[in-house]
């Protein structure tokens, strides 16, 4: 009780000394440093407990421990959600958009650390997953939950949300611009005034806070030693496509495999089968396990064995047909061993994986270009960079994200030329052969994905509940014109629907079409059902609003009637719909 006072006080005190503008600057900086120590606890977990569960062991059992792990981490994992915070809700991006569409942008406050815990599990034992997309999803969920905490509206409870998840962004990778790029992307939050120097803040503040603490073998960074050559502009085109027909791959198997997954109800069976499933590709190509970031950094620096390491490949590194159907192999499969690794129960993102995939497929294109000596050799740490940026952003549909993700971690802009190229071809490619993003498909397909354009938006926002009106009279189908006349008498509206006994909707009645007859006496007798007329459409209970307008467009009509399984609900009127798209429209935007 008496923290609830304090707590009171410090919202008078608040409101009273800090405007809101400055308040908001500051709850930005604060959710970047909480993202950053997040992003700390998990990046530094994740690396010891690799170290602690590797280092000196026996290495001819080795494999025989990475087609352990995973199951191990994935049944812990399921235990955590199961036992301790009981909720199976998913720990990515997809839940975020949706919070933010269908939620008010509330996150559960549970996602705070049940994202960071459940990852450093999964990941910890080997889990072919990303840790991008839990230390975003618990970002946002401190962004989320401090600012309902200080009673902010809609709108800055969602830039604050943006702010945790570019806060954590920043402090993974040490890149605030590409922070503030994702959140305008992925995360569909709007450009301006309001919402640009908040995210900012919190970009900068995520990213300081790992430069200070985080041990510099643990940071993501790679060093760009070759020049960016004109005459490899047609290479890096080919790559583009390449890499966004490998996107779309890659986003139609993790969905796939996704599905299979949700399918099957018993946790222990997809514990077993996920576990299994992923055991068996790690013991023969141990690169899939875990991240990857470190077999990325090994393909940058020339350590092709360290790649091969452990494998059953291993002594075939100078035979170039086994590099390519290894290195082929490892860019077909992360996609396959994130997809099991979640699907049976692991927390993680694929975040991770399409880097991981986009360095192999780079890495591999140069690597049969110079073998077969078709021209000029090409740089291959320059491809492999620039394919992880474009298989990024085709994956995500965010080439801006991939472009500036990659240009900040080599710490320079040197091949910015190339990422811009490639990755646009990649997205150009990965649009005309898929609308949807491997985060918005399932969002898309249920109605439920919030857009740039503001129409779409606003609609999404609206609900048909809300704009129903009740208050109409009714007459049923056995009365007469002298019954309808007592009703209008008492009615201030000029339409009366016609239901059976059963509350069943058979007509409606126009005031402007019995106008001329109701005080003529004679024609008091007239039968309802003589009198009505159908409306022009009826709109179900469960309709989109979408769907609604495209009603009222079609039909012309004024005033539509709702209907439940054939029975009436009440009725919505073009005036009600202007309303509402008006204080949504303001709520959502941005000042």
């Amino acid at each position: 009780m008496a923290t609830n006072t304090r707590w009171r006080r410090f919202l008078i005190w608040r409101l009273r000394h800090i405007n809101n503008q400055s308040f908001i600057l500051i709850l930005s900086v604060l959710i970047g440093i909480a993202s950053g120590m997040t992003a700390l606890l998990l990046k530094t977990a994740v690396y010891r407990s690799r170290e602690f569960l590797l280092e000196g062991i026996d290495w001819s059992y080795q494999n025989y421990l990475f087609f352990l792990y995973p199951m191990i981490g994935v049944g812990l994992t399921l235990i955590f959600k199961k036992y301790i915070i009981r909720d199976f809700i998913k720990h990515n991006i997809t839940s975020l958009l949706h919070a933010i569409s269908k939620r008010n942008s509330i996150v559960k406050l549970h996602k705070t650390y049940s994202s960071v815990i459940g990852s450093i599990i999964t990941a910890g034992f080997g889990g072919s997953i990303g840790l991008e997309s839990p230390i975003i999803s618990s970002g946002a969920a401190i962004g989320s939950n401090m600012a309902r905490n200080f009673h902010l509206n809609y709108k800055e409870v969602t830039l604050m949300l943006a702010c945790g998840a570019s806060g954590a962004i920043a402090a993974i990778f040490n890149t605030p611009i590409a922070a503030i790029v994702f959140a305008l992307e992925v995360l569909l939050i709007d450009l301006s005034r309001f919402s640009l120097i908040p995210l900012l803040m919190a970009s900068v503040s995520g990213a300081i806070t790992t430069k200070l603490f985080l041990d510099e073998e643990i940071l993501i960074e790679f060093a760009i030693t070759h020049a960016f050559e004109v005459r490899d502009i047609p290479f890096f085109i080919l790559l583009g496509i390449l890499s966004g027909l490998v996107s779309v791959y890659f986003t139609k198997v993790f969905l796939w495999i996704e599905n299979r997954f949700e399918a099957v109800k018993l946790l222990r069976n997809r514990m077993l089968i996920g576990g299994l499933g992923l055991g068996v590709m790690i013991f023969y190509f141990p690169a899939l396990y875990g991240e990857g970031y470190n077999m990325v950094k090994a393909l940058i620096a020339g350590n092709l064995h360290e790649v091969f390491q452990s494998s059953l490949f291993e002594n075939y590194t100078d035979v170039w047909y086994m590099v390519v159907i290894f290195i082929g192999a490892l860019v077909f499969l992360k996609v396959i061993a994130a997809s099991i690794t979640l699907g049976a129960g692991g927390i993680g993102g694929i975040f991770a994986p399409s880097v991981f995939t986009g360095a192999m497929l780079g890495f591999l294109f140069v690597f049969i270009y110079n073998h077969f000596q078709i021209g000029e050799p090409l740089a291959a740490s320059n491809f492999t960079l620039v394919g992880m940026a474009s298989v990024l952003g085709g994956v995500l549909h965010a080439p801006l994200t991939g472009i500036f993700l990659i240009a900040e971690i080599t710490s320079g802009y040197e091949l910015i030329v190339p990422l811009m190229l490639s990755t646009t071809v990649s997205f150009i490619t990965v649009k005309s052969l898929q609308k949807e993003s491997i985060v918005t498909a399932q969002l898309a397909k249920r109605g439920e994905l919030i857009t740039h354009n503001k129409d779409q938006a606003v609609l999404l926002f609206m609900k048909l509940s809300k704009v129903i009106e009740t208050d109409l009279k009714t007459i049923s189908e056995e009365e007469t014109l002298g019954d309808l006349v007592k009703i209008i008498s008492k009615s201030k509206r000029n339409i009366y629907p016609v239901l059976t006994e059963e509350k069943y909707l058979i007509g409606v009645i126009l005031l402007d079409d019995v106008r001329e007859i109701m005080f003529d006496k004679e024609m008091y007798s007239t039968p309802i059902s003589n009198l009505m007329i159908m409306p022009p459409a009826s709109i179900s209970f469960q309709e989109s609003m979408d769907s609604v307008l495209t009603k009222f467009q079609e039909t012309g009509a004024w005033n539509l009637p709702v209907i439940d399984n054939g029975k009436y609900v009440g009725f919505v009127s073009k005036s009600k719909l202007f309303s509402a798209y008006r204080q949504h429209l303001v709520k959502i935007t941005a000042d």
